[in-house]
């Protein structure tokens, strides 16, 4: 008995990967063939998620209307070429490798308070524990 295709859904793709491809814009075959299968792929990891090559495969399936795990051995090769080298040319950092770059070159953390000039530099933390005894801070309700 042949599998009933709903309208719009894109082939091999599962609740969890379709939800990454609409959260991308890719929404249906036709979002998919303009993008082809290997930008599409490109978009949801470029999103912070972490898809296997599964997700390559299975994209390139639905684009030539075949289970991802009949593809060619060739045809999946080339397409993991063709990711590595969209990778290579535009590369996916994490937000901490975003991070380290910024404050490699100097910029703002972005993660300072509003007053983050030549003022103060005790923290809320960072109380004056003068009433405190050497076995640990005063209680300072008494």
């Amino acid at each position: 008995m042949a599998a009933k295709e709903t309208p719009g859904k894109i082939r091999n793709v599962g609740p969890k990967s379709a939800a990454w491809l609409r959260q991308v814009g890719v929404r249906t075959q036709e979002d998919l063939a303009r993008l082809g299968a290997v930008e599409a792929f490109m978009k949801v990891k470029r999103a912070g998620f972490r898809p296997s090559l599964n997700l390559l495969y299975a994209l390139e399936g639905a684009l030539v209307d075949c289970h991802w795990a009949d593809l060619p051995d060739e045809r999946k090769s080339a397409l993991l070429l063709a990711a590595d080298a969209a990778e290579t040319a535009n590369p996916i950092k994490t937000r901490w490798q975003k991070q380290a770059d910024r404050s490699a070159a100097g910029a703002p953390s972005g993660g300072g308070s509003a007053d983050d000039g030549e003022g103060s530099t005790s923290g809320f933390l960072d109380d004056d524990r003068s009433g405190a005894s050497p076995d640990g801070p005063a209680n300072r309700f008494d």
